[in-house]
């Protein structure tokens, strides 16, 4: 069983993760999620055919054309009849896998509630990888911006401690952050084009800072193979309009005061800050893309596993 080490003393749980309480929340997981999971694991795991638009044997059925959808697949008949563009879905059997892409920019490492929102993202993805542990499948993990790497997806235990201790480590390193500006959220998708395939689920983490010109075009190609699911990750005073005042704001070696006395100012100053959140979100929306925003206070289980299709106890079916 592979070990993970960080420094504790910079560990503080609010600008640098810890891996105890990254391992730790797995135990704040519902006691009932693994008998509830069990079904959820079976139709993911070959016990029955899943739903995949992937390339199977076994028809299912056809729906209107999505851009993006292989043309090799559309339904010429049904397409005649109708006079719109119709693909044709098909059933795979495949082992499921789960693969987190965690956004490592510079600009993930801010926040004004309770932690970074770099750490919030960290504790989602290890939730992501409890969850995945939990349902049966395999998990992976990489990172694009200061940090590029891919942890292919594993097995049980051994591949969420292996997939932990990279949460751990692309948080704790610097990285580059010259490195960074280039390495898009782009870059970082078209790097999951060999790992994925008919049976994974993609997770990304951003907080959409990282949104580039390629980044649509990406993801229109990545989910042909993947199902797809965005985690916005926000301050609070991205999303919310901060309280009237003066307040000093350090930039570089220099620091400013910045007036937001009038409401133009605090709306300014919230969507100035939270541009990358909701180009991310709209994006995501724009491609019907599973997507929703979390800040840095909660413990988001209910919300991830809502992302990845997990039913958790007392949900609503």
């Amino acid at each position: 069983m592979p070990t993970v080490q960080t420094n504790a003393r910079q560990a503080d749980g609010v600008t640098r993760v810890d891996a105890a309480e990254l391992i730790a929340l797995r135990q704040q997981l519902p006691r009932r999620l693994s008998t509830a999971a069990m079904t959820v694991s079976a139709r993911r795991t070959g016990a029955h055919a899943g739903a995949i638009r992937g390339r199977g044997m076994d028809y299912r059925e056809s729906r209107a054309y999505q851009p993006g959808d292989d043309v090799r697949r559309l339904d010429w008949r049904l397409t005649a009849r109708s006079g719109r563009l119709h693909t044709k879905v098909f059933q795979e059997d495949r082992e499921r896998s789960l693969i987190i892409l965690m956004d490592t920019h510079t600009g993930m490492h801010f926040g004004t509630r309770r932690r970074f929102k770099s750490v919030q993202a960290a504790r989602a993805g290890a939730i992501a990888t409890w969850l995945g542990v939990a349902t049966g499948m395999r998990v992976g993990v990489a990172a694009f911006g200061t940090q590029r790497a891919l942890i292919r997806p594993r097995d049980g235990v051994h591949g969420a401690l292996a997939a932990i201790h990279a949460l751990c480590q692309w948080q704790h390193a610097p990285g580059d952050p010259d490195a960074g500006r280039a390495d898009t959220m782009s870059s970082g998708l078209r790097r999951l084009a060999g790992p994925v395939h008919g049976g994974s689920e993609v997770l990304v983490i951003s907080d959409g800072g990282s949104v580039d010109p390629s980044t649509r075009a990406e993801l229109v190609h990545l989910r042909r193979h993947a199902r797809i699911g965005v985690l916005v990750v926000a301050d609070a005073l991205e999303s919310h309009l901060p309280p009237a005042g003066h307040y000093p704001l350090a930039w570089g070696n220099e620091l400013h005061r910045v007036d937001l006395s009038t409401q133009a100012a605090r709306r300014h100053f919230r969507d100035t800050l939270g541009c990358g959140r909701t180009t991310l979100m709209q994006l995501s929306s724009s491609l019907a893309l599973p997507c929703v925003g979390i800040g840095t206070v909660e413990t988001p289980i209910r919300t991830v596993a809502g992302l990845l299709g997990i039913r958790m106890p007392g949900s609503r079916t």
